[in-house]
Formats: C-alpha cells, sequence, structure tokens
C-alpha cells in the first residue's frame, strides 16, 4: 500500500500526495482538511461523539495499512506524539475537558446587561456625545465579549451535549452579533486544522493582496517580483486597514455571502433578528444617518478589538506551505501565548492561551491555565520554544512582523 493510503481512509484529492479528509460542517464540527497520518490526534482534538463521527468515514475506508509500512512518516516526530496523547490521557484524568457552566452562565450575564445598558444610556440620558460615547464603549464590550463566547461554543467546550452548544452558537453568534455560526465554523475550523499554513489556513489569506506574511513567503514573492500592494509600508498601514474595517466591510459582506450560497437558511434567519431587534431599538432614538454611524463606529471599535488579539498569537509566528508535520508540532510552530493576568484573561478571552487551546480547542478556556504547565513541561522536553510574552509585546510583535516581512520582500523584489 502507498504511504499516500494511510490507515484506512482514502485521500480527498486526486494527488496521492495530498492525504486529506474533508468532513461536512452540516454534520460534524467544520470542515478539517486533516492529514491522514494526523487523523488519530485532530480526529480525537475536533470530536465529542467520535463514534457517531466515525461512521461518516466508513465510505473512505480503503484497507489497513500492511505490517511493513512505517506508521509515522519521516516529518512526524514519533517520540513527541507519544507523549503528547499521553499528556491528553492526564488531561482527561484530571477533568480538563469538563466545563463549568457558571462560569459561562455569568458570561453571558454580563454580555447581555452591557448590551441592554448600551441602549437604556441613550434612552435615559440622550444622544448627545456623552452618551454616545459611553453607549458605544457599553456596545464594543458586549459585542467583543460575544464574540469570545461564540467561539467557546463553536468549539463545543461550553456544554456536553452537541447540539446545545450548537443552538447557544447560533443565539450568541447570529441573534446577538448578527453573523452566522456556520460560516465561522467552516473557517475557524480549517485554521485550528492547519494554522499558518498558505492556502490551507483562511485566516492568512491576506497574503499576497493585502499583505505580505512569513519571512520565506515574502522572499518568494519577492523573487517572482509580485507586488500588489507597497509591502515595505504594510507596518503603517496596517493600521487603517484591517483592525478598523475587518467587521465593518469584509466581515459584513462575507457572512452574508457564505450563508446565502451555502444556503444556510436557519442561520440567516437568526442574523434578521439582530439586524430587526437593533434597527428597531436604536432607530427610535437615533435618525438614519445617527443610527448608521454608530452602527459603524461599534463595527469598527470591535473589529480593532479583535484583530489586535486575535492577530498578536499567529502573524508573529512561522507562516509558510503545509510541512505535513504531526500534529502537535503543526500547532506549536503557529502559536505563541501571553502572560496571565485575569485582565489579560478577559480582554483577549483566554486566547491568551492560544497554545493551549491549539492542542485541545475543545477545552473550557477557564482550564488552559491549570494545563498550562503540563504543557511548559512537555515543550521543555522536546527542546520546543514555549513562547510567552507581555500584551503589548505581543501587540508590537505584529508590526514587528509586518515590516520585517516587508523588508524581506523589497529585498528580494529589488535584488533577486
Amino acid at each position: 500500500m502507498e504511504p499516500a493510503q494511510r490507515r484506512g481512509f482514502a485521500p480527498s484529492s486526486p494527488q496521492r500526495g495530498n492525504r486529506a479528509v474533508t468532513v461536512d460542517p452540516a454534520k460534524v464540527f467544520g470542515i478539517l482538511c486533516i492529514p491522514v497520518s494526523l487523523l488519530q490526534d485532530a480526529f480525537v482534538a475536533f470530536h465529542v461523539n467520535k463514534l457517531l463521527v466515525s461512521k461518516y468515514l466508513k465510505s473512505l475506508q480503503i484497507g489497513e495499512l500492511a505490517p511493513d509500512e512505517p506508521s509515522v512518516e519521516p516529518t512526524k516526530n514519533k517520540m513527541l506524539v507519544e507523549d503528547f496523547r499521553e499528556l491528553r490521557a492526564t488531561v482527561e484524568k484530571m477533568g480538563l475537558l469538563k466545563p463549568n457552566q457558571l462560569f459561562f452562565f455569568l458570561h453571558l450575564a454580563h454580555i447581555l446587561l452591557l448590551d441592554a445598558a448600551a441602549w437604556l444610556i441613550l434612552f435615559y440620558f440622550g444622544t448627545s456625545l456623552i452618551p454616545f460615547i459611553v453607549s458605544l464603549v457599553a456596545l464594543t464590550i458586549s459585542q467583543v465579549q460575544a464574540s469570545w463566547l461564540q467561539h467557546d461554543l463553536g468549539h463545543l467546550s461550553v456544554f456536553r451535549m452537541t447540539k446545545w452548544n450548537h443552538l447557544l452558537h447560533k443565539f450568541v453568534m447570529c441573534h446577538l452579533i448578527g453573523a452566522s455560526a456556520k460560516w465561522w465554523t467552516l473557517l475557524h475550523s480549517q485554521h485550528h486544522a492547519k494554522p499558518n499554513c498558505f492556502q490551507k489556513d483562511p485566516d492568512i489569506d491576506m497574503h499576497p493582496f493585502l499583505f505580505t506574511l512569513g519571512k520565506k513567503l515574502s522572499v518568494e514573492l519577492g523573487i517572482k517580483k509580485k507586488k500588489y500592494m507597497p509591502y515595505n509600508h504594510q507596518h503603517k498601514y496596517f493600521f487603517i486597514t484591517l483592525p478598523p474595517l475587518l467587521f465593518p466591510t469584509f466581515f459584513q459582506w462575507h457572512t452574508f455571502y457564505i450563508a446565502y450560497t451555502k444556503r444556510y437558511w436557519v442561520d440567516l434567519a437568526w442574523m434578521l433578528t439582530f439586524y430587526i431587534r437593533f434597527f428597531f431599538t436604536y432607530g427610535s432614538l437615533f435618525g438614519i444617518k445617527s443610527l448608521l454611524a454608530y452602527y459603524f463606529i461599534f463595527r469598527m471599535l470591535e473589529s480593532i478589538w479583535f484583530v489586535w488579539v486575535s492577530q498578536m498569537n499567529h502573524i508573529p509566528m512561522d507562516i509558510y506551505y503545509d510541512k505535513n508535520l504531526d500534529w502537535v508540532s503543526t500547532q506549536l510552530q503557529a502559536t505563541c501565548n501571553v502572560e496571565q493576568s485575569l485582565f489579560n484573561d478577559w480582554f483577549t478571552g483566554h486566547l491568551n492561551f492560544q497554545i493551549e487551546h491549539h492542542l485541545f480547542p475543545m477545552m473550557p478556556r477557564h482550564n488552559y491555565r491549570k494545563v498550562a504547565p503540563l504543557v511548559k513541561s512537555l515543550c521543555a522536553k522536546h527542546g520546543i520554544e514555549y513562547q510567552c510574552k507581555p500584551l503589548l509585546t505581543a501587540f508590537a510583535d505584529i508590526v514587528h512582523s509586518l515590516k520585517n516581512s516587508g523588508e524581506l520582500w523589497l529585498d528580494a523584489y529589488l535584488h533577486k
């Protein structure tokens, strides 16, 4: 049996070198482009009811791996994989995959209170400048914190039963935020399967049309004499493009586009309830111009907060084509952490523990700090750097990384 035909499952691509399994997001947790040699670790990481999900893979089974075939490809770190699986077993025994529903209830409660406060401030104090600003701040905080909660729900980490995670995910993502839950799952699952892998991680699709990312990709782009943007200035125009405009422009369009083209009718119906609620309640307080300005500004503020937090763990890390590494190495090379504090935990939705989140995507976030020492020990044992930075340093590293990539591109563009 050829190496492409790793244990039991056929590649979803006609190219034997691209060993992947594509899973319908409507049936299980997202579209996961997973190399079959990684299937065990990725499969365990992404699915709650593994017996149910395994039924969808039966049609892909083509046979068993021959006894003389190596079970681990040369690009995989066998000892690291074995130690990680022991760590996973320890995590399960410690109960770190069990959610504390009081934590998530209180989180939802503070989201709803801030959402209501944003409107009540304008209702009682009028729409002059000060109430306008205070209301915007309250609604922005509510929306960003709702984004962190929908992230938890999308990862099936709030309830033990999948259907309850899906149901509340629609309420939070579609009704409270106004975006499609299935749209998010479709994109985010691909990101987790292959973080920072160009052409596989949709989170870095901005390369090369808006930014050039990663050292090797930037040099490659320069050698090819491609210039879609003045990349040597990207660390400057970043401030006025991606952070303020991602939500009010691209996401605003893309979530509706995907929901419509993929016929996510239930999501679309839920999404409409957000816009009906927003424009009915705030429309009674504002004229049309002020209403649209209020909507655009809070989306812009939400976008700024979200982009800085979501990019601080990934953009400064290695970005290149898929290297076909083992599950643990794939996640560790693409992620870094930010120091733990009560504020950092709240401000980032616990994404300051990005390493732990990527290794255990279904782990409830209140348990990340408990598993972190075990992950550090695993990294130390195998000589893998466990990066952890202050929050402001992590933000600055985004800009430094973009500046460095732009300079590498320019040098290659002019001299190679």
